[in-house]
């Protein structure tokens, strides 16, 4: 047996199929490799029950927990240690034990057991020391903050996780790192402005020192530095941000802490409510009196207390923190609503920011001595840290604003508003009807403009207005519970609204249109390009007889569309006709995109222009042999990979495991931050173009399970069965094995052959020219060829088309002419702006200057 250009004689070429692990069997595989972790969890374990933590017992921690009283004073050094492996209570034994096995595990399968334990130590003992230390300094100086927690004694298993984790950070992918550290360090300041106990600054302290000895560690200060990242991963970004602020009012209920300014609000929700007839008697009758009579500061906490009880209140009290949540949820999805929905609730908080400090300062007994060290600069301070936190949301989210441009329907939008305003006018209406019927029961005795001023309070959340005038209380049955239910039942109808607007994002005749157009790409295939059609962004165009269509999108009036017409080849000269009488009665200048060479003599006899705009490359799979020297390379990619075990899976995007979901948006996302240019679409499919049911997977997998690379694959129709796919999306992970996409290509065209596929489709490749057979004489050149010629030089260093092209030339191609074709060679600047700006749809002037510098180099 012989070979001949890496090709075993009789042997015939057989795509190396495997399969994914399941989500069961990669998270066996993690727990296997974290020693550490687990040994960690069962000392937690240990030491709960040697020290009585386990049962509540806090006997011991004046010998084993850090702070000021026993880390300074009391000169106990080792606590600084201990503090990090025993837990407090059960709940943080629970919390300390998942923490070690999960957080800390991913530390450890990432830098290895024992960086994850040099990790865990510094950045634990010196977030103890640390934060211990400034508690100390503060105290001394009478600082609030460290006078109201030099006494706490603290046990914090999490300070250590939390820091390796972040030093593991550094050698993770950009994408888990930009995740891990925006969520922790979010996370983090929340507890620390709403709660403010001593092991949130702990844990703050901890995970600086993390982020700081993670570059130690790699010896690379760039992981020190933010990369860009895509649409997609920097709506994820801030939707969380944006939720982790959301749920700080929740943790400021929960602890009702006085260490914070952020704390303003809980303290009207105590254990026991206040009774009315109490408060009344506790007035001494005096808010009785007539309305404008002076009430006492006394008596004014106590009417603001009365104001905020009731179940209504405390849920109308939670109205922010939902609204946020909602907004999070449309961020994620790109939304424009929820993106207004998030600057108008952190506006509001802004707004209401003085009333709300009067509703602290009014209940919580200011001025008896509870807050004696908060003095007027330090009150300042607070302050301006209470209004930075929603303006750094507010900017975040008008410095990200190009992110989020998903419009729903003005349909849908105008609906949405006439259930709001409906709703407030009937709910508003109703309970001031009721409560001009029954004024005479209000306490203190109220008139009609209060009762106007009061209805337009029950839909505030009470934190913010309570102890604004006027106060008055009804007291009628029916009255009191529509003062309990207006609010939250005016907000659960927004918030309802709110969903299903900002799950509308097309009309129901878009819908219509999508579907139909599928049909019809399935019936006359379009073209390899043709399934690029149903892309968003595009807007179909059906002929007169309801059997042809045509994919386009209008850019400052030009009407580009995608590729060829869709509808029966014999169909093709009427189509072409009917869509420029249809964009001529628009005043539209039409223009085709990437067609191919057969609808060329159609527009010879309209005598258009059209011009060269790349090349396209098929590889014909009925009867495939990877044999000969023109497939050595290929051939060599094949062999490598399935020596060194490689396999791959032929699949679709609702058929991945989610820790494969999470390799390929990890790999994405990778390729995303190493390129400084912003990314291109149009013909270039991204991520959410993976996720349509139709389109196929190719995915290469190495031995140990791992995610190697991926490709995407749009399916080619005629008469409604697939007869060939067209790649679409190509990413390597790093470190994969050389030649991983010609591995994973060869392997597509292999299976491609063994179902019955006629043509694999390398896509088209911009403004490249197919090389010239033998013998053949380069045509004469012309202005149009000396510009494109120009185009693409210019453009490689960007983009590296003619490298691409190149790289498509290892598989033995057949090429195929793509061309523009347009009615008006005038309007051709016009043409070249419009399909600039469809390539590049969203330019930020940083990607502009990055473009610029790349093209100029």
């Amino acid at each position: 047996m012989t070979e001949t250009s890496g090709h075993v004689a009789g042997v015939e070429d057989t795509e190396p199929s495997g399969r994914l692990r399941s989500t069961a069997e990669a998270f066996g595989g993690f727990i296997r490799r974290v020693p550490f972790s687990i040994a960690l969890a069962v000392l937690l374990v240990v030491t709960a029950i040697a020290t009585g933590t386990l049962l509540g017992s806090d006997a011991t921690a004046s010998t084993w927990a850090a702070g000021v009283i026993t880390t300074v004073d009391g000169r106990q050094w080792w606590t600084v240690a201990t503090a990090l492996v025993i837990p407090f209570d059960p709940f943080q034994l629970v919390f300390g034990v998942l923490a070690a096995l999960l957080l800390l595990g991913v530390a450890e399968r990432r830098m290895g057991t024992w960086r994850t334990i040099v990790a865990f130590v510094v950045t634990g003992v010196l977030g103890v020391a640390i934060g211990t230390g400034l508690q100390w300094v503060g105290s001394l100086a009478g600082e609030w903050w460290a006078t109201g927690t030099a006494a706490d004694l603290t046990l914090d298993p999490l300070a250590g996780i939390v820091g390796a984790l972040i030093t593991a950070t550094a050698f993770m992918g950009r994408l888990w790192r930009r995740r891990i550290r925006v969520g922790a360090a979010a996370l983090i300041l929340v507890f620390v402005l709403y709660d403010g106990d001593s092991s949130n600054v702990y844990r703050l302290v901890a995970a600086i020192v993390g982020y700081l000895l993670g570059a130690v560690f790699t010896g690379d200060a760039s992981t020190l530095s933010a990369r860009r990242s895509s649409h997609r991963e920097t709506r994820t970004l801030v939707a969380a941000v944006v939720a982790v602020t959301a749920v700080g009012p929740v943790v400021a209920l929960v602890n009702r802490s006085e260490l914070t300014p952020f704390a303003f609000g809980s303290y009207l929700y105590r254990d026991e409510p206040l009774e009315r007839a109490a408060a009344m008697a506790s007035c001494g009758g005096e808010a009785a009196t007539t309305t404008g009579a002076a009430v006492s500061d006394a008596c004014t906490a106590q009417l603001a207390l009365l104001s905020a009880q009731g179940f209504g209140m405390f849920l109308l009290s939670f109205a922010p923190v939902l609204l946020l949540l909602l907004a999070a949820w449309g961020l994620r999805h790109g939304r424009r609503f929820a993106r207004w929905l998030a600057i108008a609730v952190n506006a509001a908080i802004l707004l209401f920011a003085r009333t709300a400090f009067d509703v602290t300062v009014t209940t919580a007994d200011v001025d008896d001595g509870t807050w004696s060290v908060f003095d007027l600069g330090e009150l300042l301070v607070w302050l301006l840290a209470v209004l930075a936190l929603p303006i750094g949301i507010i900017v975040m989210l008008i410095v990200t604003r190009r992110h989020f441009q998903i419009r729903a329907p003005r349909r849908a939008f105008a609906r949405f508003a006439a259930i709001v305003t409906g709703a407030f006018v009937v709910l508003a209406g109703l309970y001031l009807a009721a409560g001009l019927a029954t004024i005479g029961e209000y306490w203190p005795a109220a008139t009609g403009w209060d009762l106007l001023l009061d209805t337009l309070k029950r839909f505030v959340p009470p934190h913010f207005l309570a102890a604004v005038d006027p106060i008055v209380l009804p007291g009628h049955d029916l009255t009191s519970f529509l003062a309990q239910a207006v609010g939250p039942v005016f907000w659960a109808v927004f918030i309802a609204a709110a969903i299903r607007l900002m799950t509308r994002s097309g009309s129901a005749a878009k819908t219509a249109d999508d579907a139909r157009l599928r049909e019809l790409l399935h019936r006359n295939g379009g073209g390899t390009l043709g399934f690029m059609a149903t892309w968003p962004g595009n807007v179909a165009w059906f002929s007169d007889d309801g059997v042809s269509a045509v994919a386009y999108r209008v850019i400052n009036g030009v009407a580009i569309t995608m590729s060829d017409p869709i509808c029966a080849p014999e169909h093709g000269g009427r189509v072409i006709r009917e869509f420029a009488a249809f964009c001529d009665a628009n005043s539209w200048v039409p223009v085709f995109y990437s067609v191919h060479p057969q609808y060329l003599p159609v527009f010879d006899e309209l005598e258009w222009e059209h011009m060269s705009v790349g090349e396209e490359t098929l590889v014909r799979t009925t009867g495939l042999e990877l044999a000969g020297k023109p497939w050595q390379k290929v051939r060599q990619a094949l062999n490598r990979g399935i020596k060194e075990g490689m396999t791959t899976v032929w699949t679709s995007w609702s058929e991945l495991p989610l820790a494969t979901v999470a390799e390929i948006n990890a790999i994405s996302e990778e390729w995303v931050a190493e390129k400084e240019l912003p990314e291109m679409g149009f013909t270039l499919g991204g991520m959410e173009e993976l996720k349509d049911p139709e389109v196929r997977l190719m995915l290469a997998v190495g031995p140990d399970g791992r995610l190697q690379a991926v490709t995407s694959w749009l399916p080619v129709h005629r008469d409604g069965a697939v007869i060939g796919w067209t790649i679409d999306f190509m990413r390597r992970a790093d470190g994969s094995m050389n030649g991983i996409m010609e591995f994973l290509i060869a392997s597509a065209a292999l299976h491609m052959k063994e179902t019955g596929a006629e043509v694999l489709s390398l896509s088209g490749a911009p403004l490249a020219t197919k090389p010239l057979a033998p013998g053949e004489a380069p045509p004469e050149p012309t202005v149009m060829t000396r510009l494109l010629d120009f185009l693409a030089t210019t453009l490689e260093p960007a983009y590296g088309f003619s490298s691409l092209f190149r790289f498509k030339a290892k598989f033995n191609p057949e090429y195929e002419t793509i061309s523009m074709a347009y009615p008006d060679p005038l309007a051709l600047p016009t043409i070249g702006l419009a399909i600039g700006k469809a390539y590049l749809p969203d330019v930020s002037p940083k990607e502009a200057v990055a473009l610029v510098k790349t093209l100029t180099r």
